[in-house]
């Protein structure tokens, strides 16, 4: 029976587990969860649907909850003339994306909370993002929106229908590919063009001053940094250089920023400036995991280069500090990884009052209030604390931050190997202490499969370059309570997401393809068979699933839901890499260590599918993690297989550190220790059987098309090999 909501009682999104939807189970809207009981009462009342898509840490999701859906009178408006739905885009990524691709392309835009009305057969009428609560500043205000399209819909039925005709049908064009893989691939590039056209490309939108690309505001966005890592190992003379400088001018710059937490390590969502001063305060699991992979990759291409000791110092700083982050406030005690945390946070604790950066910002009394003279006075200097506040008034036109400070190397990012350590850390531990006490920011406790299996990548690759060991636990329990709580064993199903038990929805493209990354970079760290194994059976689901055989890539969604309007293919690396990307780079990588060729056609179809070597500057600036999977289909397949009687046993693993340390693309590391594993790994790679220590030392082998170089005990030795 139909209970609308009315105010100060609950809704139906009372019953469900998304923190997102249960911030809006009390207010005055009639709310309904996506699903059959709210479609049945729009056909069935003949109404047209409201669709809010939002997720539980979005500000301005916030802000119109606050100013419509709290509202009884808009409420009201809304009751009367749509069934309400209410949506978690991190749920439902498939339905977020059917809409968000309508968004776009009648807006120009897209972004959260997202507003789309709808006919009771899905169809599309209008949408938008964010709409004020009233006509204001030469915007229509919300309940203006909905009174205008429930008149269309009671008045012009047959055009708003014909107009959804044309709206499907258009989208249809827009997702239909472009070309066979087979076309597609027809006038491939040499691979080191692709890759000078991506760096002259990326050269023209980089800021040379304050690293980054465009102006503000300005993204992390990790993929591209991949993109000039691996073109700075392949390249030689001005490329490889102008590759090296944007991609450790951008890492400097974020990293000295107040888009990094100088105190409690890991980075907010984005600048809202071009100089990374004053950020977007939000956290999100998908950025940590992606900037630690990225700092770790300049890590590896700084390597033992003494002139640059400041800046791996700093790296390995940030490394250590996002991870101890994660460690410590997103991971849950059975050893998942927690969604986000909220930009917003109360003021002070028993007060209503909330602002954006609370938890975050700091008074100039605040600091000399807690410091010794001396400590204050070096904090003061190097973070730029200003007695006024030091957002620049552009930065911050509501004046938000007015007196408060945010903390950010004000002396530059060239200064940072100099920082005044004694003071300094003494200042940043008080500091980080006294922060503690402040109330946090909400907390999106959701699980979900793909953004673990990037953190999973992220520990399991931390572990390789700084040895600590709690880092290799940390990702095997996340691996495992993913195969505990988000798998099914019955049929080799992931699940999306777990909150007090998983959710009903099951996995997309990418909870496969990210977890399927996880995996192996777990293998190739810890090298227990098992995780490269349960890799295999999923990119077999995957295929499955997902892949689109008539035109090769992956489609974000599975067939046959009947609420789903239309089955897309990603083509853009976001905030989060496409499925496609990243399912072409594990393919490559099983391939090499599963000896299956079918699997490195199946990648190849892939990346021919979105034309990445026809258009490359085109590519570079939407799918550039699909470059970095063309590179490693141009290169032949390495194999470095390390003997040895176990991983901890001390030269084996000191072998493995050294191939780790070094930034080399295109290559797979497997661990012959004499046991179940070499026995596994050979049943595909026979030439696994015969490869041994020598002199009963640790030995690397450089392995390609099924032979090898000869061994070393060198570990210094296989890495010149590589």
């Amino acid at each position: 029976m139909d209970t609308p909501a009315t105010p100060g009682s609950s809704n139906r999104l009372l019953h469900e587990k998304s923190p997102y939807l249960l911030q809006h189970a009390h207010n005055p809207v009639d709310w309904y969860p996506w699903g059959e009981e709210a479609f049945e009462k729009a056909r069935r009342e003949d109404k047209p649907i409201f669709l809010s898509i939002g997720y539980s840490t979005c500000h301005w999701c916030h802000v119109m909850a606050h100013e419509s859906f709290e509202n009884p009178a808009t409420a009201a408006v809304m009751n009367a003339l749509f069934v309400n739905i209410k949506l978690d885009r991190e749920e439902r990524p498939d339905v977020d994306r059917v809409y968000m691709t309508f968004v776009q392309a009648t807006s120009g835009s897209g972004g959260w909370p997202m507003s789309v009305w709808l006919q009771p057969d899905l169809k599309p009428i209008a949408g938008g993002t964010y709409y004020p609560p009233d006509d204001r500043y030469g915007r229509r205000g919300f309940a203006s929106v909905c009174r205008t399209v429930a008149h269309a819909w009671q008045h012009d039925r047959q055009k708003v229908i014909a107009q959804g005709d044309r709206i499907i049908e258009a989208l249809r064009d827009y997702a239909r590919p472009e070309s066979s893989p087979a076309a597609a691939g027809g006038a491939a590039a040499p691979i080191a063009d692709v890759l000078r056209t991506a760096v002259q490309t990326l050269a023209s939108v980089f800021d040379p001053e304050w690293g980054g690309f465009g102006n503000a505001p300005k993204f992390p966005r990790p993929v591209t940094l991949q993109l000039l890592a691996v073109a700075q190992a392949r390249l030689s003379g001005e490329e490889r250089e102008q590759a090296r400088e944007m991609l450790f001018a951008t890492l400097d710059r974020m990293a000295s920023g107040g888009m990094y937490d100088h105190l409690g390590g890991g980075f907010h969502r984005y600048s809202v400036d071009r100089f990374w001063h004053v950020p977007h305060f939000e956290k999100m699991l998908y950025d940590q995991a992606q900037l630690v992979i990225a700092y770790l990759e300049g890590i590896q291409i700084i390597g033992a280069n003494e002139a640059q000791t400041g800046r791996w110092q700093r790296y390995n700083s940030v490394v250590q500090e996002t991870l101890e982050y994660v460690r410590r406030d997103l991971t849950s005690p059975d050893g998942g990884f927690y969604c986000a945390e909220d930009a917003d946070s109360l003021l002070a604790a028993g007060r209503p009052e909330h602002a954006e950066g609370a938890f975050y910002v700091w008074s100039q009394a605040e600091i000399d209030g807690a410091l010794s003279q001396g400590e204050a006075a070096a904090f003061r200097d190097w973070f730029g604390i200003e007695a006024a506040g030091n957002a620049p008034a552009e930065s911050d036109p509501h004046g938000e931050f007015t007196g408060k400070n945010i903390l950010f190397h004000a002396q530059g990012a060239e200064r940072w190997p100099d920082e005044p350590a004694a003071p300094l850390a003494t200042a940043r531990r008080t500091l980080f202490d006294l922060r503690v006490r402040r109330p946090r920011p909400h907390l999106d406790d959701k699980i979900v499969t793909a953004w673990n299996g990037l953190m999973i990548s992220a520990f399991a690759r931390g572990y390789q370059i700084q040895a600590h060991w709690h880092y290799l636990e940390t990702a095997r329990r996340a691996a495992d309570f993913v195969r505990a709580h988000l798998y099914r064993e019955a049929d080799g199903v992931l699940l999306r997401s777990y909150r007090q038990g998983p959710a009903a929805a099951e996995g997309f493209a990418d909870d496969y393809a990210f977890l399927i990354q996880g995996l192996l970079d777990l293998y190739e760290a810890g090298f227990d068979i098992r995780h490269l194994l349960w890799a295999e059976q999923l990119q077999a689901r995957q295929d499955e699933l997902f892949y689109d055989a008539q035109n090769g890539g992956y489609f974000s969604s599975r067939e046959h839901d009947p609420h789903v309007l239309l089955r897309l293919r990603e083509d853009h690396d976001g905030a989060e890499p496409s499925a496609s990307s990243v399912a072409a780079l594990n393919l490559v990588r099983l391939a090499a260590m599963r000896n299956r060729d079918d699997l490195r056609q199946r990648a190849a179809a892939t990346v021919a599918a979105f034309g990445a070597a026809r258009n490359t500057a085109r590519t570079t600036q939407t799918m550039p993690l699909m470059l970095v999977a063309l590179d490693a289909l141009s290169h032949p397949p390495r194999q470095v297989v390390v003997t040895g009687t176990s991983v901890d046993h001390g030269d084996t693993r000191g072998m493995l550190r050294t191939v780790w340390r070094h930034f080399s693309p295109g290559r797979v590391i497997l661990l012959a220790d004499g046991g179940e594993g070499q026995r596994e790994l050979a049943r595909r790679l026979p030439y696994l059987e015969s490869v041994t220590p020598l002199d009963g030392k640790a030995t690397g082998y450089l392995c390609e098309h099924g032979s090898c170089r000869l061994p070393t005990t060198d570990p210094h030795a296989l890495v010149a090999q590589l």
